[in-house]
């Protein structure tokens, strides 16, 4: 059999490294998704989680990656095939009232979100430098206005996408605190399952904090977004000769994002677990500047640096996505212009909703809403309306009038049915022990 030649295998290795390139091009929805997952709110839950349980519940980041992933998948999906996000869907082929309650829901999950994750950026930086919070609080929720507004979107998206470098924070901080990796590794792989309602709770705000209406909203739009700007692509309806390829790229999007996010919500529980668990600090950790400030003394100023700027970064990439998962909602709606390519001027109506929801979220912060009492709101609407609109997403993937012929893989639908069931379980149990006001 006769050896491949030398240029046949610098042909086949420049193949693959366009390939690879290409596909680190072409990553952005899903990435940016997943790291927008790690906003500061969840930053918090994940070191309550780390100071209160040590490395017990590592293991649900891993049990949580395929299911976030799924229905995640399933959202990139839809916007890729219609071209339109999931509101413009909902319009389309649901009932109204169904389509207006989600949306409102968003929205005041959204916002509410959005103003503790404003305070907690202010909050970083009062660690770092002093001076006062409202001021802080200000100039962050202006800065992310700002960048919304009068940035095109091709060049606010690359911003975005090199702001998730960011994280890697959180990766550093742990291999700065004293970690028993054997316990951990073996924490991550077998779980343990305490049978308090303390450890529920955690599981259940766990849950709630990796899978969020705001990023389905986000990604579908997105994709949508992005199938109309790049120049020869239509959406999958119109052009189903594209979507092997489509959908391939979808899924590595995806699964890298939610990947990503996943392994720095792991770390952050790591660290917290080996520096304020250790302390026996569990009880003091309310937000994501209490874990950074509770960390200085523990792990030493540089792992107490990484860790708030970690906060202030993850802030400036949660905040769009958060007030711009509403705007595409409303907008969708109301079949109102939406686009954040356009100008202001093109899609007045749209921005407004960007504008109204930033300033609504931090002037929470000024009328001294408790931010946890924000983040706790906030999870209990996303707990109400996640499991109906997974369930209509699971629906209407495999809805021939919605998709085509285009319904997910047997591997998505089993997995995105079983986030379903477990997040339905997990609502049901936040809202019944908030009931009983345990």
């Amino acid at each position: 059999m006769p050896r491949p030649s030398k240029n046949n295998v610098r042909e086949k290795s420049s193949t693959s490294r366009k390939a690879h390139q290409h596909l680190l091009l072409r990553l952005g929805p899903g990435l940016i998704t997943g790291a927008a997952d790690d906003d500061p709110s969840g930053i918090a839950t994940y070191s309550q989680v780390g100071a209160q349980f040590g490395y017990g519940m590592l293991w649900t980041m891993l049990f949580s990656f395929p299911l976030m992933a799924a229905i995640q998948e399933i959202c990139g999906r839809l916007g890729r095939i219609t071209g339109v996000g999931i509101a413009a869907n909902l319009r389309k082929h649901y009932p109204r009232p169904m389509l207006h309650g989600v949306v409102i829901l968003l929205c005041a999950a959204n916002i509410f979100n959005l103003g503790a994750d404003v305070t907690a950026m202010g909050a970083a930086m009062q660690l770092i430098v002093k001076g006062p919070l409202l001021a802080y609080v200000a100039t962050f929720g202006a800065l992310s206005l700002l960048l919304q507004v009068f940035v095109p979107y091709k060049k606010y998206v690359r911003y975005l996408r090199w702001l998730t470098v960011v994280l890697f924070a959180y990766v550093a901080t742990a291999f700065l605190a004293h970690v028993k990796w054997g316990s951990a590794l073996r924490a991550t792989f077998i779980p343990s399952v305490s049978w308090s309602k303390d450890y529920w709770m955690a599981l259940v705000a766990v849950l709630g904090t990796t899978i969020s209406p705001y990023l389905f909203f986000w990604q579908a739009s997105e994709e949508a977004e992005d199938a109309c700007l790049n120049t020869g692509e239509k959406p999958l309806g119109a052009q189903p000769s594209e979507a092997a390829k489509e959908f391939q790229r979808i899924a590595s999007d995806t699964r890298i994002g939610m990947g990503f996010s996943n392994l720095v919500a792991f770390f952050v529980i790591l660290t917290t677990a080996a520096t304020l668990h250790v302390a026996g600090a569990g009880k003091e950790i309310a937000t994501a500047a209490d874990a950074a400030k509770a960390l200085l003394p523990l792990a030493g100023k540089f792992a107490f640096l990484l860790f708030a700027i970690g906060i202030i970064g993850t802030g400036l990439l949660a905040v769009p996505v958060l007030a711009g998962s509403a705007a595409y909602a409303v907008a969708e709606t109301f079949q109102w212009h939406a686009s954040l390519e356009c100008k202001p001027r093109e899609a007045p109506k749209f921005y407004a909703v960007i504008v109204a929801a930033t300033v609504i979220g931090i002037c929470l912060t000024f009328f001294g809403l408790n931010p946890i009492r924000a983040l706790y709101w906030s999870a209990v609407i996303n707990g109400v309306v996640s499991v109906p609109l997974m369930l209509i997403l699971m629906l209407m993937s495999r809805n021939r009038s919605v998709v085509g012929e285009f319904s997910p893989s047997r591997y998505v639908q089993i997995v995105g049915w079983f986030a379903t069931l477990v997040m339905a379980a997990a609502s049901a149990a936040f809202i019944i022990s908030g009931l009983n006001g345990k």
